[in-house]
């Protein structure tokens, strides 16, 4: 069977995109998914510093384009992705540990689909303890041992291993896909080339 790999941060709207749409497209080819969460911004200081002098110096044109594909992809793909929002960039730092100690119970996709919804589709803080919890909770798992878990040397370190590995495989932003190892993706715009990827 096939090998899928996802390298994602909840503060990207096109890594939303992305991890939504590549859960059909994997069950349509029953092909697991090996969720690699990891913190883009550690990732762009590595690598991809352009990233803040684009931000710095945004072209008009082009952000008017973006802001208009985004939602464009939004409703193609049934989600609601709000913009602008009240607080971008977002320091996801703690909900993406959250998403390593999640998918040390098997609840990963719960758990970001709700850390996604609550920043893209509601405009939430998710730097924020109480919201962090709910969305715990309402993912099946213990809002106290997550909030501990992700406090912990082990969770933090996993966090980073998993940016300085995608570094090192040739990643350089937030989503990043694998298939088979060394057949890189970037960007949620590449479903149709991991479909026929996955399907030689």
């Amino acid at each position: 069977m096939p090998k899928l790999e996802c390298f994602f941060d909840c503060s990207s709207p096109w890594t939303y995109l992305g991890f939504h749409n590549l859960q059909p497209l994997a069950a349509e080819l029953g092909v697991g998914i090996s969720w690699r969460p990891i913190l883009v911004g550690g990732l762009f200081n590595t690598v991809n510093p352009s990233v803040y002098h684009s931000r710095e110096y945004p072209v008009p044109a082009k952000q008017n384009y973006m802001h208009k594909d985004m939602q464009d992809w939004a409703r193609y793909s049934g989600i609601e992705i709000r913009w602008p929002m009240t607080i971008f960039p977002m320091n996801s730092v703690k909900a993406m540990r959250g998403c390593i100690a999640a998918d040390r119970q098997g609840k990963l996709v719960p758990y970001a689909t709700g850390v996604f919804e609550a920043y893209w589709g509601q405009d939430k803080d998710i730097t924020q303890d109480a919201l962090l919890a709910e969305i715990a909770v309402a993912a099946g798992l213990d809002a106290a041992h997550m909030a501990a878990a992700i406090t912990t040397d082990e969770i933090k370190a996993a966090l980073i291993a998993n940016g300085e590995e995608l570094a090192g495989r040739g990643g350089y932003g937030s989503p990043t896909f694998f298939v088979n190892e060394t057949d890189m993706y970037f960007g949620n715009d590449r479903m149709p080339l991991i479909r026929a990827a996955l399907t030689v």
